[in-house]
């Protein structure tokens, strides 16, 4: 029986059937990995007679399943090595070694495929045509860098890393500090935390309803217009006002983010000693100076957290950008435009634009890594 006359024969079966047959997969397989892990290392005879037994049972059942003798043999010969493996460990102690591969292997198997291999692929993509037959260089970055509106889309991207984290961690501190241990701080939190419940979709169909502007002598549907029109003002059309459409867009991902920032520096600001606060006041220090000189310092690991981790989501900002212009009005950002290279059918090109995405983010996370590496140090 192969995979598919498997899921065949399941989809025959009546739906309550299907759950049971499904649940039973999953258990079984859960206690596959329990087997392979906490029973099969252990020592002793029995567990020795497990493992042998195991070495005959399971290439039966291969056989029965799939009716071939080559696979039933190969999975004779897997299954042999591995308990062979097995009881040598158990003989040494319980196989923690075993253990930690089981638990390592899937994760490292999920990254190797589901990362490592796309990004050779992608590099090897980004120097090839657009069907990906023809080895063309330097072609398609030459095309970007040489393309007026290319060029605007990486100078867009670089506005929103210099722009939102900056702004996004600065309104998140200063909220995070003001209202710290205040009355209804909690419920402060939640108002500002809200807008990370929503997804960057949602959000930005909130926001192009609020940005939206219909002629004065209509009325109104975006609520920021109608205050402009209350003040006796035009209307005025946020997304379409090229180059301001693009700070406009970047507040959308403030107004979400500002909400991370300020759940982790909160709990940051509280991790700060009160001593150190007690003793700066001693001295004779400002509120400004002890914020400076103490709290800053005493929270610097989750700001560089904070950052770092804003600035990498507004490198490749994607779904703010293609859900409320598209990319018109010179508003596109990296992301956006490789995308829509992929769907012109241009793969070389739209490689291009990702690997460039992926050579700016790389020194963040690079960074990122060593500030880490440093305060796990200093532990």
């Amino acid at each position: 029986m192969t995979i598919q006359s498997f899921f065949v024969w399941l989809a025959t079966l009546n739906p309550f059937l299907e759950i049971v047959v499904i649940v039973a997969l999953f258990l079984a397989v859960v206690g596959l990995i329990l087997f392979f892990i906490e029973i099969a290392p252990r020592e002793g005879k029995v567990y020795t007679w497990i493992r042998l037994a195991a070495c005959v049972v399971g290439p039966a059942l291969v056989f029965i399943v799939l009716g071939s003798w080559l696979e039933a043999a190969i999975a004779a010969g897997v299954l042999g090595l591995l308990f062979f493996f097995l009881d040598k460990r158990a003989k040494g102690g319980a196989g923690s070694m075993f253990q930690l591969i089981g638990f390592l292997t899937p994760a490292l198997a999920l990254l190797l495929i589901g990362l490592v291999v796309p990004t050779i692929q992608t590099i090897f993509q980004a120097f090839m045509n657009s069907r990906g037959t023809e080895f063309v260089g330097f072609d398609n970055f030459a095309w970007i860098f040489t393309q007026p509106s290319n060029v605007r889309v990486i100078v867009n991207t670089i506005i929103w890393v210099l722009v939102a984290p900056i702004v996004s961690t600065i309104a998140g501190l200063a909220y995070a500090y003001f209202i710290d241990k205040t009355r209804g701080e909690k419920y402060y939190k939640i108002l500002v935390f809200m807008p990370m419940a929503i997804s960057f979709v949602g959000a930005s169909i909130i926001w192009r309803f609020m940005y939206t502007a219909r002629p004065e002598e209509v009325g109104q549907i975006g609520f920021l217009n109608q205050v402009i029109v209350w003040f006796g003002g035009d209307p005025y059309n946020f997304l379409a006002d090229d180059p301001w459409n693009t700070l406009w867009l970047i507040v959308v991902f403030i107004w979400i983010q500002t909400g991370f920032a300020m759940v982790v520096l909160s709990a940051a600001i509280k991790g700060v000693p009160t001593e150190q606060l007690e003793a700066a006041e001693l001295d004779g220090t400002n509120a400004w100076q002890r914020f400076m000189n103490v709290v800053v310092p005493g929270i610097r690991p989750a700001l560089i957290v904070v950052l770092t981790t804003i600035s990498i989501g507004s490198l490749k900002v994607f779904d703010i950008v293609r859900t409320m212009t598209a990319g018109a009005n010179n508003s596109s950002v990296l992301a956006n435009e490789m995308y829509t290279q992929f769907r012109s059918f241009e793969a070389g090109r739209s490689a291009a634009f990702a690997l460039i995405l992926f050579v700016l983010v790389m020194p963040i996370v690079i960074y990122n890594a060593v500030q880490l590496k440093k305060q796990r140090e200093v532990r």
